[in-house]
C-alpha cells in the first residue's frame, strides 16, 4: 500500500490529490495547497471564531480537540453537532453555518487527518 502511495505521488508530482484516502473530503497537493472548498472551510471556521472554545489549531481549549473529535464523528454526527449542538456539553447550535458545513468538514478533516499541517491553509491558485 505503500509503495502504491507513494508512486501515485511520483506520477502525480505537484497536481493536486487526494490526501490520506480516495474518500477524502479535501485536497492538498505537493506544495500543501488546498482546493478551494477547504480553504472556504478555514474561512469559516476563522469568521465562526471557533477558536475560542476550539483553540486556534484545533487541539481543544474549553472545547474539545477537534483533531481528535473528527477521527471519530462521522460527517453526520459532525454536522448534527455544529448545526443542532450539545447544549448538555456546553456545545452551541450554529444553524447559519449550514450553507457551508460541507467545507468546515473538509478543512476539519483535513486537519485531523494530518493532510492540513498548519491551521491556517492556502489554496491553489
Amino acid at each position: 500500500m505503500k509503495r502504491m502511495f507513494a508512486l501515485a505521488i511520483a506520477i502525480l508530482g505537484s497536481a493536486p490529490f487526494a490526501a490520506m484516502s480516495a474518500d477524502a473530503p479535501y485536497t492538498v497537493n505537493a506544495e500543501g495547497k488546498v482546493d478551494k472548498v477547504t480553504r472556504q472551510g478555514f474561512e469559516t471556521w476563522r469568521s465562526a471564531a471557533c477558536e475560542r472554545c476550539h483553540g486556534p489549531n484545533q487541539e481543544g481549549m474549553v472545547g474539545p480537540s477537534l483533531i481528535d473529535s473528527l477521527k471519530a464523528l462521522s460527517k453526520e454526527q459532525f454536522k448534527t453537532t455544529v448545526v443542532v449542538g450539545r447544549p448538555e456539553k456546553g456545545m452551541p447550535n450554529h444553524p447559519q453555518l449550514e450553507p457551508k458545513i460541507d467545507a468546515l468538514y473538509a478543512y476539519l478533516k483535513c486537519r485531523s487527518d494530518g493532510a492540513c499541517k498548519t491551521a491556517k491553509v492556502i489554496a491553489v491558485d
